[in-house]
């Protein structure tokens, strides 16, 4: 990828939660892959019969569950959760889950393929299924047909007490070891109201101020990332930074494209 007179073309996906035959198609027409993360499906807001959490528990416990979420009874919901896991081996369930759906991802994932972690995957897993054309960055920076993309995975601690989530002074290392780039990768948004509101569960997302300091402070042309599945605006711009929400992949099964 690269020469002057040459394009380059990238597709970003985020929060593919499952969708494995889309994200085998994702790829296609592009020179590169970009995955901003939740490859992980615990539990389907859409359809409840999908998931970890109903294939363990049913549909009628995911019900309950999605009912005490999304009135925000996060602590009722915490101790539903735990009286359904009495008696259980909460990790090692959870761990074979999550590695049969990692199986069937990172062996739909085309190359080359740049992916960082959501806040539900579990990062510790991902060498393990990530194959010679798949690079996993985190606070990390790769270059892409001329141009520099930084990559910040993860997520910031959340009622939800998802498996990925780093305190504040973590995430904005990870931030700062980036430098500037011209493409900012993340999976979190930045610390934006209309960005980090999801519209239809009806509450903010947690967007990160490091994010939009860097933003401000070093000016990169994009700022890409997902995580909120239905924002109150999937594009902002600040300064001369285009802030994307790329989209909620599971839903949509199509990827965004960059071009240049």
């Amino acid at each position: 990828m690269g020469g002057t007179k040459s394009r380059t073309r990238v597709h970003v996906v985020s929060d593919v939660h499952g969708n494995t035959e889309a994200l085998a198609r994702a790829g296609e027409g592009a020179d590169a892959l970009i995955c901003l993360g939740d490859l992980v499906l615990f539990l389907d807001y859409a359809d409840h019969s999908r998931g970890i959490f109903p294939d363990l528990f049913g549909v009628e416990n995911a019900d309950r569950i999605v009912e005490l979420r999304t009135a925000k009874r996060f602590a009722e919901a915490r101790e539903f959760g735990r009286s359904l896991w009495d008696g259980l081996d909460r990790e090692r369930l959870i761990e074979e889950a999550v590695r049969r759906q990692y199986a069937r991802m990172f062996a739909a994932f085309p190359s080359p393929t740049y992916a960082t972690y959501g806040n539900v995957d579990i990062p510790g897993l991902w060498p393990e299924y990530a194959g010679p054309g798949t690079t996993v960055l985190d606070g990390q920076r790769v270059e892409i047909g001329g141009r520099v993309f930084g990559f910040v995975g993860g997520g910031l601690p959340s009622p939800m007490r998802t498996p990925y989530e780093v305190d504040e002074d973590e995430y904005a290392a990870k931030v700062e070891a980036l430098g500037e780039v011209d493409v900012l990768c993340s999976h979190i948004p930045p610390e934006v109201p209309e960005l980090c509101y999801d519209t239809v569960a009806r509450r903010f997302e947690r967007g990160s101020e490091a994010l939009l300091a860097a933003i401000r402070r070093t000016r990169p042309r994009y700022a890409l990332f997902g995580h909120v599945h239905q924002p109150l605006a999937r594009r902002v711009r600040i300064g001369g930074t285009e802030c994307v929400n790329v989209g909620h992949f599971a839903a949509t099964g199509r990827p965004w494209a960059l071009e240049w």
